[in-house]
């Protein structure tokens, strides 16, 4: 894949070898991000995970103390005193049944988060092939899938992420944008850092954090040193 010139530039002032401190990764990545948009800082971390094993699995959420920079769209699932709830609390779409044509047939994506009442999940599995492809499927584990939808639409209003393995064992997620300053980028990637340690599987033997790797949507990648944070 080419890259362009300021990419070249960015990456000469990294040393590929070399496995980086917080600080100075987080520094790196800043002062490389050239683009015309805020990028959005991305934290990749391969795991010695096997996902394969439902015991080795990884999936969780956590609420970053500086929010994630970007405006989230919210859809909720829900009837009721639940869908007054919801809307009291923020959430833009609120819905049942009636939603579910509009997205399965007319390709209605307009919304980042789905979070559905228990009651509401035989309606919304209805919707798995469309949803589950994309990452937006309500799941317990995230805390979407619950009767406190006040809690959980300000939460993801606030700057809760969700992280989880992907099929090659690797944990994407952002940690805001390269706008923010150090010291919140450096708080809310520690905030992921310790509830990602805390998600260790009790059965995997080895190394759990195997490469832990910042970088902006079209920067270069700077590596950070995994002991530090076993």
């Amino acid at each position: 894949m080419k890259r362009g010139k300021k990419y070249a530039e960015a990456a000469k002032k990294i040393d590929r070898a070399a496995l980086y401190e917080t600080a100075d990764a987080i520094a790196l990545v800043k002062s490389g991000a050239s683009a015309k948009f805020d990028e959005t800082v991305e934290l990749h971390i391969r795991t010695g995970c096997d996902g394969r094993h439902a015991d080795q699995q990884i999936r969780g959420a956590v609420v970053l103390p500086h929010g994630t920079g970007k405006q989230v769209r919210v859809l909720v699932f829900a009837r009721g005193d639940k869908a007054a709830e919801a809307e009291a609390a923020g959430a833009e779409f609120v819905g049942a049944e009636e939603l579910v044509p509009r997205i399965q047939n007319e390709g209605w994506f307009d919304f980042d988060v789905v979070v559905a009442t228990p009651d509401m999940m035989g309606i919304v599995g209805r919707l798995g092939r469309v949803l589950g492809p994309k990452g937006l499927m309500p799941n317990p584990k995230a805390g979407t899938v619950t009767m406190d939808v006040t809690k959980a639409v300000k939460d993801i209003k606030a700057g809760k992420i969700e992280y989880r393995l992907d099929k090659t064992n690797i944990i994407h997620v952002p940690i805001g944008k390269v706008s923010f300053t150090e010291e919140q980028l450096a708080d809310n990637f520690q905030t992921v850092i310790d509830a990602i340690i805390k998600a260790r599987p009790s059965t995997l033997k080895g190394q759990y954090l195997r490469s832990i790797t910042l970088t902006s949507t079209m920067g270069p990648g700077v590596k950070l040193n995994p002991v530090r944070f076993a």
